[in-house]
């Protein structure tokens, strides 16, 4: 029966069936199973789409950004007149922060239309070069199916004399060179679609200002907020509030009654930096009552960037964190960076010795969509802490008492898929209103299929905890970070790393732990 896929088939599909039609060519016994599979691949869609469409997109794309450039010029012109000390907007920031921020907006605006602009022709290109390729292998299995003829009967199926044995090879072999063409033409595809919706999907998330979508703030307060970085790295890596912290934190100030709005518009406007301010939203993103942030807004107020920084924000990423350095001996990348309170890792067990991954890597994602849980563990109860040894025990205590309510096992090792995906929807989902659901990764097809929903998810600023294995068993890391093709990912061995979407997909995971450790077997994804 010859096989047939849908309008609709998606790369990923057409790619796979090709694979097995080259197979099955390539081994075809009989003039009729060589016709069979013939008229199966050539039953497979071609590439769809417009090149020239996405050509002229990627120019409209490339005309605004350099709309926005004149617009950066002219805030930048303000910027260097100078500005009195007046305060403006609801929350009272100050007007040069408004220019400055109005200025980077307008930058990272700029650099999003370059971007989509870039990812589009990137797409046009390779689809334009998938098109002629799965033509060309098209023309080949129509000339191996005109040398073939009609199908024989049954009885001269039966039996293949010399002369059409080989007929037969002969036009197997301008088949087989045919389907082997259009297969690279849906691998080609397959691989443009995901890396275009990546780029997209990235340079979506940085319209940032918009999806803090409430009447309560002014655009002024609006745009503030989301330029607002923690200090200490480069600020576009290190945005206090995420995309989806944003767009929670305004529906949520939509839905307080009039005495909340009214205090939190308050401690805003009273806010002593940015900083204070952007932890306080997040604080509300993350699903606190106003209550326990005016709680929480009287332990940071005041207090300096760094201080804000060390005990808010676990992982802050460091400009030269991608640089690739190569591997040590145990296969790790030799660029990794410590994520530490003081003297005092982010780490398992306090020093690495037990085997809680889960419930470790778990704290430590909480606590980056979290500033008051992670608060709570770096200055104590009363906020004001700053003693790396006393965080030690209360990050080895939630340490394990995550493990419990995840039914790890004894002596601190290990926890079953069921029970780490419990405590991942409970206590990550808990703060971003994710419902965490675990996917099986058995081979490389489907990490590569489940890459583009973890890309956007980092994206947005929701962890996505994953599991891998290998001769040295089994290990739980997350990632927190996408940029390009390479994904930042924490292993509560206390280090974050950046690697490559090929060695999530090929089985190179090593490079974030060590190389008994490489291939990821699950990984668990907010919805």
């Amino acid at each position: 029966m010859t096989i047939s896929l849908w309008a609709d088939a998606t790369p990923a599909e057409c790619r796979r069936q090709l694979a097995d039609l080259s197979e099955h060519i390539s081994t075809a016994g009989s003039k009729n199973d060589l016709l069979e599979h013939i008229d199966s691949a050539l039953s497979v869609p071609a590439p769809p789409g417009d090149s020239l469409t996405l050509e002229s997109l990627s120019k409209t794309y490339r005309d605004q950004a350099e709309k926005v450039d004149d617009v950066y010029k002219r805030v930048h012109r303000v910027a260097r007149k100078g500005l009195p000390e007046v305060w403006v907007g609801d929350t009272s920031v100050l007007a040069s922060n408004v220019v400055s921020a109005a200025g980077r907006s307008a930058t990272q605006m700029a650099e999003a239309f370059r971007g989509g602009a870039k990812a589009l022709l990137k797409l046009a290109d390779a689809l334009g070069d998938a098109q002629r390729k799965d033509h060309q292998g098209r023309a080949g299995l129509r000339q191996a199916k005109r040398q073939l003829g009609g199908r024989d009967g049954w009885f001269d199926d039966l039996h293949e004399d010399d002369d059409e044995e080989r007929a037969r090879k002969e036009a197997r072999g301008i088949a087989s060179a045919g389907v082997s063409m259009m297969h690279r033409a849906a691998t080609v595809t397959e691989e443009a679609v995901r890396a275009a919706v990546r780029d997209l999907n990235k340079w979506a998330s940085e319209a940032r200002a918009e999806k803090l979508d409430t009447d309560d703030l002014s655009a002024v307060d609006k745009l503030v907020l989301a330029d607002t970085s923690t200090g200490g790295g480069a600020a576009e890596l290190n945005e206090i509030l995420s995309a989806d912290d944003l767009e929670r934190a305004g529906r949520r100030m939509e839905r307080l009654n009039a005495a909340d709005e009214a205090a939190m518009e308050r401690m805003l406007a009273q806010s002593y930096s940015p900083q204070e301010r952007a932890y306080l939203m997040k604080a509300l993103a993350a699903g606190h009552g106003v209550d326990d942030i005016e709680q929480f807004g009287s332990k940071i107020h005041g207090r300096s960037e760094e201080w804000l920084r060390r005990h808010l924000t676990p992982v802050v990423t460091a400009p030269d964190s991608m640089d690739d350095e190569g591997q040590a001996a145990d296969g790790s990348n030799n660029n990794k960076d410590q994520v530490s309170f003081g003297t005092q890792l982010w780490i398992q067990g306090g020093d690495g010795s037990e085997g809680t991954c889960v419930a470790s890597s778990t704290v430590t994602a909480r606590a980056m969509v979290d500033p008051v849980y992670a608060l709570g563990l770096t200055g104590g109860p009363s906020g004001q802490e700053d003693d790396p040894d006393a965080f030690r025990q209360r990050l080895v205590d939630e340490q394990h008492r995550l493990h419990e309510a995840g039914d790890g096992g004894d002596n601190w090792g290990g926890m079953g898929l069921e029970g780490q995906e419990r405590i991942a929807d409970s206590t990550i989902g808990g703060a971003t209103g994710d419902d965490y659901e675990r996917r099986d990764l058995g081979s490389a097809d489907d990490r590569r299929a489940v890459l583009t929903t973890v890309e956007k998810s980092v994206a947005e600023g929701k962890p996505v905890p994953f599991d891998v294995k290998g001769e040295d068993g089994a290990h739980a890391m997350v990632i927190i970070g996408q940029e390009g093709g390479m994904l930042q990912v924490y292993n509560p061995w206390g280090t974050t790393t950046w690697v490559s979407e090929n060695d999530f997909i090929n089985g190179h995971m090593g490079k974030a732990a060590s190389k008994g450790l490489n291939d990821a077997y699950s990984v668990y994804l907010p919805d």
